[in-house]
């Protein structure tokens, strides 16, 4: 992400209290969000996608947080682990059943985290994922929320081509959706995600 990950982890810090707590984590990726390890009592990350734990193992040793993380390959709806919270970083909208995973999610724990682009968030509209952010926020909606907050940051890059590279993956129409940025330099795509608690 070349958005501000440190401002992103200080909302999602002063969002909820990790303290002494379990966490399911889905989504983990690489790593960028891990801080909350720290104070976390352990977190079990859970990834279908293999590539991602490998890099996710390099990042927390690095970190110093390798012994607080568990990782378990495994699809999300097949897992069966038990913790405090199941927080989505920014990945609910990848699931191919939002509301399923989120009920999912319920039985393995009593709380849900969802760290996710907004619905109206540009950089969502450019990566071609508005309309899937669209649907996991309705499914996200459809249950009590006990608190939501909205943020608003940026997306920057040094040309079209840094912006290629990040996006290409998602396709075609994302691919169409950036020709706008091919003379520019040193810009940025403004970028709102949210948190919230279910």
């Amino acid at each position: 992400m070349a958005a501000d990950i440190n401002i992103i982890i200080k909302n999602l810090l002063e969002f909820y209290d990790f303290n002494n707590k379990t966490i399911i984590t889905v989504g983990a990726g690489g790593g960028q969000l891990i801080e909350y390890g720290r104070v976390s009592k352990k977190v079990v990350a859970v990834d279908y996608d293999r590539d991602a734990l490998d890099k996710l193992k390099v990042n927390l040793v690095k970190s110093g947080l390798d012994d607080k993380f568990e990782l378990v390959h495994s699809d999300f709806n097949l897992s069966v682990v038990k913790g405090d919270v199941v927080m989505f970083e920014f990945c609910l909208h990848e699931m191919e059943d939002p509301l399923s995973a989120l009920k999912h999610a319920l039985t393995m724990a009593p709380g849900i985290l969802v760290l996710d682009h907004w619905p109206d968030s540009q950089w969502a509209f450019f990566g071609d994922e508005d309309q899937k952010i669209i649907k996991s926020w309705e499914a996200l909606n459809s249950f009590p929320v006990k608190k939501i907050q909205k943020f608003d940051t940026f997306q920057f890059f040094h040309d079209y081509e840094e912006l290629y590279q990040k996006v290409k993956l998602q396709g075609e129409v994302s691919i169409n959706r950036i020709k706008g940025f091919q003379d520019k330099t040193n810009f940025k795509i403004p970028m709102s995600y949210g948190i919230a608690l279910i």
